[in-house]
């Protein structure tokens, strides 16, 4: 194995001699004199990577599946396109676990008409939280994030990686992987809480955990009529995270016309209805005419999303919709009072 980059300049404390200390290790080894020395501080960045589990045969099962699981997509293209290469890339990301200790407070809507009032809430989250994003430009293979790491990580390697696929380097700070993931895990708190006014927010995170990820992905390029399009498969799971395919023209045409019927049907149709009902009406009071402008609006909207599927919907595009950050062993309670709630939160941490 190459070896890993180091910490230069520290003196072995038996013979003198310069010790390199490799970026995340606890135990050193001086080279001079054998004696074994452990490291404190900071530990650096930690790095970790998946196991590659999804071979080429599965890959391609699940690329030919892609191909013929939309009706946008072209119905010929599963038989015609042909497959001119798959390989494996390892993607870093950023990835962080926490234990966060949220306690929030505002106001809950309660009621409703005249009764409707705001009452003072207390909301204690305690919850296993995790968080991963691409930590280099993804824009060639459109994975922004991956699923839960539920897997158990092993140690990186990275001639074990270089040796079965492409591997990409990471680019940025952990500062700013460090921020960005407390800053998330900070909002999903505050979704968490589910109140309609927010006064206050504490967070709190313990046995918190940053480092990379290196993410198998295999990456399967094609080609149909002169043109090329690509479908990224998950490494661990098998599932397609990102592909593009040609699009139907029946499939477009269809949803032009439907569309353009239904949005003419509600704006002329509809609305024409509600405006003659709201004239001869004694005892509306405007209820049917904003009706009337409302079913104008949405058949307008119906048209316009119909113009837009025929217009784009050339090329037909997938990308899986994975959160960032996400939560795990949950736990939301309202308090009784704000001393009481601090205590608890006192005794988590401790």
């Amino acid at each position: 194995m190459a070896e890993r980059n180091g910490v230069k300049g520290l003196n072995c404390p038996n013979c003198g001699g310069m010790v390199a200390i490799p970026e995340g290790d606890l135990i050193v080894r001086c080279p001079y004199c054998d004696l074994r020395s452990m490291v404190r501080g900071d530990r650096g960045l930690l790095r970790y990577q998946v196991p590659l589990r999804i071979d080429r045969e599965q890959a391609e099962l699940a690329y030919r599946r892609f191909l013929s699981s939309s009706r946008a997509i072209d119905g010929r293209v599963s038989r015609a396109a042909e497959l001119n290469e798959a390989f494996i890339a390892y993607m870093p990301f950023w990835a962080a676990w926490s234990r966060v200790l949220g306690w929030v407070f505002g106001e809950k809507q309660v009621g409703s008409g005249e009764n409707k009032r705001y009452e003072p809430r207390e909301v204690k989250i305690v919850e296993d939280m995790t968080w991963n994003v691409a930590a280099c430009d993804v824009g060639e293979f459109g994975v922004e994030a991956i699923p839960r790491i539920d897997p158990k990580l092993e140690p990186f390697n990275a001639d074990a990686l270089h040796a079965t696929g492409m591997v990409f380097e990471p680019v940025g700070l952990l500062a700013e992987a460090r921020k960005e993931a407390e800053s998330e895990f900070t909002a999903y708190v505050e979704k968490k809480a589910k109140l309609d006014r927010l006064s206050q927010v504490f967070v709190r995170f313990i046995r918190n955990r940053i480092g990379l990820v290196y993410y198998p992905l295999w990456v399967l390029r094609y080609s149909y009529r002169g043109r090329a399009y690509q479908v990224v498969v998950d490494g661990y799971h098998g599932e397609i995270l990102y592909g593009k395919a040609p699009g139907s023209t029946f499939y477009r045409a269809a949803i032009l016309v439907g569309g353009m019927a239904t949005g003419s049907l509600i704006t002329v149709d509809a609305s024409s209805l509600l405006f003659y009902l709201a004239a001869n009406s004694d005892d509306d009071e405007g209820g049917l005419f904003f009706a009337g402008l409302a079913l104008i609006g949405l058949g307008i909207g119906i048209m316009v999303k119909a113009y837009r599927k025929f217009r784009f919907g050339e090329i037909y595009e997938f990308r899986k919709h994975i959160k960032r950050a996400r939560g795990g062993d949950t736990g939301s309670t309202s308090w009784g009072g704000i001393s009481a709630g601090i205590q608890q939160i006192r005794e988590l941490m401790r």
